[in-house]
């Protein structure tokens, strides 16, 4: 296949010929938000501020890719957050975050095959640890919210590596671990939905979109837009 074509009901490829082997890769890469789970973490934080609709409407012109700062649109939007409890956190966690369909499948069977797997978020440590131990993901890197007295304060806390996990920071993130691991990154998988996804997609070996925004959908190689994450499985042969 040389062009864009509809393998399956809702699975389009473009420039790649099925099937691969799973064994040909050494890593996958994920985002968070949207992609392993079912929600975009800040806007059901916002939620607890009475500010969801003002903080989702900046997240999605940003996945949209109509934001080109990501982090500018991150820092405004958790400046929305200032006072929100922390406790709301857990209130996310536990009654609104779930797994997208096929996420346990999917990287269960990459760990069977012996892929690492690889989190990659600009979303927050505090949810992002909390999947990678339900998912016994091997390597993450997010953004830390700054809490005061048990409230947000409305600013992202700066790390060794630098201060905001955007497109660009997920790119290196994926390079940084293959040259860990001593793998080339064309034996990486990289999947997500947004916009800030690209850069690390288009870095890897196989790029996949899942019920992504239109522009990632038109430059990844797999989009799944129908169907839970292992619908992967259908190119990607575990055998």
């Amino acid at each position: 296949m040389t062009s864009s074509q509809e393998f399956a009901p809702g699975l389009v490829l473009q420039n790649l010929t099925p099937p691969l082997r799973l064994s040909d890769f050494k890593l996958i890469a994920f985002d968070m938000d949207s992609t392993l789970i079912n929600i975009e973490c800040i806007d059901e934080i916002a939620d607890a501020a009475g500010r969801k609709a003002e903080v989702a409407a900046i997240t999605e012109a940003a996945m949209r890719g109509e934001i080109t700062d990501f982090k500018d649109s991150l820092r405004r939007r958790v400046a929305l957050l200032k006072g929100v409890p922390a406790t709301a956190l857990q209130e996310v966690f536990e009654q609104r975050l779930r797994l997208n369909p096929g996420a346990e499948r999917l990287v269960q069977t990459c760990k069977a095959h012996s892929l690492k797997v690889l989190l990659v978020s600009g979303g927050f440590t505090f949810f992002a640890d909390r999947v990678c131990a339900l998912l016994g993901i091997d390597f993450s890197r997010s953004n830390v919210l700054d809490i005061a007295d048990g409230h947000l304060t409305g600013r992202v806390l700066d790390q060794p590596w630098g201060d905001i996990c955007d497109g660009a920071e997920k790119r290196k993130m994926l390079l940084a671990t293959c040259e860990q691991l001593g793998i080339s990154p064309q034996a990486a998988i990289a999947m997500g939905d947004g916009a800030n996804d690209l850069p690390m997609m288009g870095a890897a070996g196989l790029s996949v979109a899942y019920h992504a925004k239109p522009k990632v959908r038109e430059q990844a190689m797999v989009a799944i837009n129908e169907g839970g994450l292992d619908r992967l499985l259908e190119l990607v042969l575990p055998s």
